[in-house]
């Protein structure tokens, strides 16, 4: 997927705002979506709430089959209600909670040579193990590509060299980040439903 417009970029927090407040709120999870063609498209997305500029929830999906808009609404919901390093969200968050969207481009293996620390994301598996780090940890943690590669095994529940061994599956992807920070008019308390 090419890079998103503005306006694009503010309807998907738009939508992971609507499915937010209804997640807290205990209502039904968002399911009708504006019928823009660049929403039904397959697509990988990962939400990731800040409260105060501390992470309070991240939750993601891989490129797959589900529609950009599906995923954006699903990964909001789960951020707030099934990131289990957090509590639950509560509605009297949801005015201080900063939505970040990041939406993933198709995954392609990738070496160790070809990473790019803070351009790309990566994607360690092997076996039914796999870790997922989007290219902002390697630019928030200032590491370099062969460190950002070591954390994305340990987060797969691997060996810091996994990468390393030829059953050892790496991918990476870019993606398109944004949040409702650059978008200061965006209400933070939408009701929906």
């Amino acid at each position: 997927m090419s890079s998103l417009a503005e306006r694009e970029k503010l309807l998907l927090l738009q939508i992971a705002r609507s499915a937010l407040t209804l997640a807290v709120t205990g209502k039904p999870p968002l399911q009708d979506f504006p019928a823009e063609e660049f929403l039904q498209q397959a697509a990988g997305a990962f939400v990731t709430l800040h409260r105060r500029g501390r992470l309070r929830g991240c939750v993601g999906q891989l490129p797959g089959r589900d529609s950009l808009a599906a995923v954006v609404a699903h990964c909001a919901r789960a951020a707030a209600l099934e990131d289990s390093r957090f509590e639950l969200v509560i509605s009297a968050e949801l005015s201080e909670i900063d939505i970040e969207v990041s939406v993933l481009s198709a995954l392609e293996d990738v070496t160790l040579e070809a990473i790019v620390a803070g351009k790309h994301g990566l994607v360690v598996s092997q076996s039914r193990q796999r870790g997922v780090l989007l290219p902002q940890v390697a630019t928030q943690f200032n590491w370099q590509p062969r460190r950002f590669l070591e954390e994305t095994c340990v987060k797969a529940g691997l060996e810091r060299y996994a990468w390393k061994d030829s059953a050892t599956r790496v991918q990476a992807f870019t993606a398109d980040v944004f949040s409702e920070a650059a978008f200061p008019v965006m209400p933070r308390n939408v009701q929906s439903g």
